[in-house]
């Protein structure tokens, strides 16, 4: 009987030229894949880098393990009143702070709440106002925009609008409430952010609590570029403002 073995198909022996075209075949084949990934991945730092960064404060980290020199016990305890003070901690449905609920939640008096804020001269600045205005104006808008993404992991972000003496305490204190809603309208605006509300603390003094001393003046304002354009400054003009900072403690 015929062995069976001898009707099977048989494969016939690779060629070394046809293995070696496969090889080298599917070499390419991984090589094209690793440019096109390389590619893609230039491409997208290119985007990141040409593309002015959102306003979206969210996205980045919460700093966790280190904290500024001015984060002493005595600032912490004072913030931690103000964040309780004003809703952005706790149970409490508030939102934001007048001067009768700083004076009376925080328990501060006036030259404690600005020497809370006085560490922050270079992290924050003054947006000022026209007299009797609470329109942000391009300038302000410009730095409010970029102390807004200069965040480098902070929590919150205080804005505290106040009034100069110039007129009723009643008026001043409804100017004050609007500077600080300018500020923050604008950010909504800017960023569509849900969770804004958990970031901003507002403050609105009006004239009657925490009055800025001229030695502000130095500090970073929206109208420091402005040079002899810009008014004099000096207790009103201080004064018709809303500083603005990111603050780095952990709580």
């Amino acid at each position: 009987m015929p062995d069976p073995s001898r009707f099977a198909t048989r494969r016939p022996p690779a060629h070394p030229r046809a293995a070696a075209i496969v090889g080298v075949g599917a070499t390419a084949l991984l090589t094209l894949g690793a440019l096109v990934f390389v590619r893609a991945t230039v491409r997208a730092a290119e985007n990141r880098i040409g593309k002015p960064q959102t306003l979206t404060a969210g996205s980045v980290a919460i700093a966790d393990e280190s904290e500024e020199k001015y984060c002493t016990p005595a600032f912490k305890q004072v913030l931690q009143r103000v964040l309780n003070a004003c809703g952005l901690v706790g149970g409490e449905a508030r939102r934001g702070c007048q001067p009768a609920d700083v004076k009376t939640f925080a328990s501060i008096t006036d030259s404690d709440f600005n020497a809370l804020f006085s560490p922050l001269k270079e992290r924050g600045a003054v947006v000022l106002f026209d007299e009797g205005s609470a329109d942000l104006d391009a300038a302000g808008k410009k730095l409010l925009e970029e102390r807004w993404l200069d965040r480098r992991g902070a929590r919150y972000f205080f804005v505290v609008a106040r009034a100069s003496q110039s007129g009723p305490p009643d008026k001043n204190r409804a100017l004050s409430h609007k500077r600080a809603n300018s500020v923050h309208f604008y950010l909504q605006e800017q960023t569509k952010d849900p969770e804004l509300d958990k970031q901003v603390g507002l403050l609105w003094l009006g004239e009657e609590f925490a009055q800025l001393g001229t030695e502000f003046c130095d500090w970073p304002s929206s109208r420091a570029s402005a040079g002899a354009k810009a008014p004099k400054c000096g207790p009103d003009t201080i004064n018709r403002s809303a500083f603005v900072s990111w603050v780095d403690c952990r709580l």
